[in-house]
């Protein structure tokens, strides 16, 4: 082994020791703000690994990818969850299901659904003495409560997650509570870590450097605690959208299918379609009816599996199957500038009432541009420009929706958008109301400065870049860039 693998090594040992340590704290979700600066040493380990396994042989950095991917994953296994408690609902949208009901019809909170509850998510007497317990009300003297959030709305996760959730419970063991949710993210996480080796593996420019590049996601400390510690079913919704990005460029309507079940798991990632539309508006000599053939190729299967998605439990369900939605989007201050952090840094810069419009102004400039400009080649790579202008003009502020970023860097190899992801964790986790905007804020000068150097230097390596003794097959990718 040589030094530099040997460095990569301890670096990987670090990462995972951090991580570990991190969840073995006993932490509960109510108290995150404890973990933000083991986690942001776990992302500095992880930034210091993801920068020396590019320069090692292909074969060591095989081996190490694969070992270090799957003991770092492996830590999210270590402990219940330390900053999320939206598992709960997850496996209570599961019994739900199973006992035959639409997880949409009903409330946790609600007295018809009592006799499925359980003493581990709706706790009794002093079980309800201990943090992140919600009171419910009950029919006698005795104290209720749950580990569900939001205990008296309905569930908000779109069809697709339910039936995840129904899948997950129908193959757990009597008792099992949090774990099998957090096996199948890692299971899923995995696979994630798996596409992206074999994809970049076989994809011209990057054969090489597969392994640096998959390591930007496989060892990424946002991936074992939000994805398998916290459960959060954007494990299956990103794995979904991978296949999709890696496959549409080749086969539109495969594509589209995959797509439309992703945002049927999450609705996050229907912000990729305009990657997958890449260059659609490109004059290149296509005619305006073979350009928007080639669009419906890829909308038409995406809109057909989500409405079929939803179909079964439009009709299984007396209310809306939205669920939650709207009242999410209100309590998040997506619809109300001058609440919480969104928009926080456009906020800088402009008066609150202006920041929404702003947000949308700017986000439809650059869908717009991917659908002119982008390489259809590359779907990724308009997927990742997108997504990412979305997280910095509507800042959000739950870290687990940027491991949709993580895995598209990954496939794409811009490694300054990392702090994307890095900017929602101190959003959610950091200390201070304005941990979130600085975060954000030094992401977007990442951002600017990587592409600053792109234009300056095509050829800029990076953390997620080829080895450098194989400089000219990532330096010619690099100038295959549409920005």
């Amino acid at each position: 082994m040589t030094c530099r693998a040997a460095g990569t090594a301890v670096l990987l040992v670090a990462l995972v020791g951090t991580l570990a340590w991190t969840a073995g704290q006993n932490a509960v979700p109510a108290d995150r703000h404890g973990l933000f600066w083991p986690y942001a040493l776990a992302w500095a380990f992880f930034g210091a690994a993801t920068w020396a396994v590019r320069g090692l042989r292909a074969r060591q950095a095989m081996c190490l990818l694969i070992a270090g991917g799957v003991a770092v994953t492996a830590t999210g296994l270590l402990s219940p969850p330390v900053t999320s408690t939206d598992s709960y609902r997850y496996a209570w949208d599961g019994r739900v299901q199973a006992a035959g009901v639409s997880p949409y019809d009903h409330a946790p909170a609600e007295a018809v659904l009592a006799p499925l509850r359980d003493l581990w998510l709706f706790p009794r007497g002093a079980g309800c003495e201990g943090p992140d317990r919600y009171p419910i009300t009950s029919g006698d003297s005795v104290a209720s409560c749950t580990r569900i959030n939001r205990p008296g709305v309905h569930t908000i996760y779109p069809p697709l997650a339910e039936a995840y959730f129904l899948l997950v419970h129908g193959l757990s063991p009597e008792g099992a509570r949090h774990k099998p949710l957090q096996i199948g993210g890692a299971l899923l996480a995995l696979a994630t870590s798996a596409v992206l080796l074999i994809t970049l593996s076989r994809r011209p420019g990057t054969r090489d450097s597969a392994p640096a590049y998959a390591a930007c996601y496989a060892w990424c400390p946002a991936v074992p605690l939000e994805l398998v510690n916290n459960a959060h079913v954007d494990a299956l919704a990103v794995l979904l959208a991978v296949i999709a990005m890696t496959t549409t460029n080749r086969h539109r309507a495969l594509g589209g299918t995959l797509l439309g079940a992703a945002t049927a798991v999450k609705l996050l990632p229907a912000i990729t379609v305009p990657g997958a539309l890449s260059g659609i508006l490109a004059t290149d000599g296509r005619s305006p009816a073979r350009r928007m053939l080639d669009a419906l190729a890829v909308l038409g299967p995406a809109a057909l599996v989500v409405a079929l998605a939803y179909l079964p439990y439009v009709l299984a369900s007396r209310g809306s199957v939205l669920g939650y939605f709207s009242g999410y989007v209100t309590e998040e201050g997506y619809d109300d500038a001058g609440s919480r952090d969104r928009y926080a840094l456009l906020r800088l810069v402009l008066p609150d009432s202006w920041a929404f419009p702003a947000a949308l102004l700017i986000l439809t400039i650059a869908i717009f541009h991917v659908l002119r400009r982008g390489d259809a080649d590359r779907p990724w790579q308009g997927a990742l420009a997108v997504t990412g202008v979305g997280f910095l003009v509507f800042t959000p502020g739950y870290s687990w929706y940027a491991v949709l970023v993580v895995a598209l860097v990954a496939l794409d190899g811009r490694w300054e958008w990392l702090g994307v992801p890095l900017a929602s964790g101190a959003a959610y986790m950091g200390p201070g109301t304005g941990a979130g905007t600085i975060g954000y804020a030094l992401a977007a000068l990442a951002v600017a400065t990587g592409l600053v150097a792109r234009a300056v230097r095509p050829s800029t390596s990076s953390a997620c870049n080829a080895p450098r003794q194989r400089r000219g097959a990532g330096a010619r990718f690099w100038r295959g860039s549409f920005w």
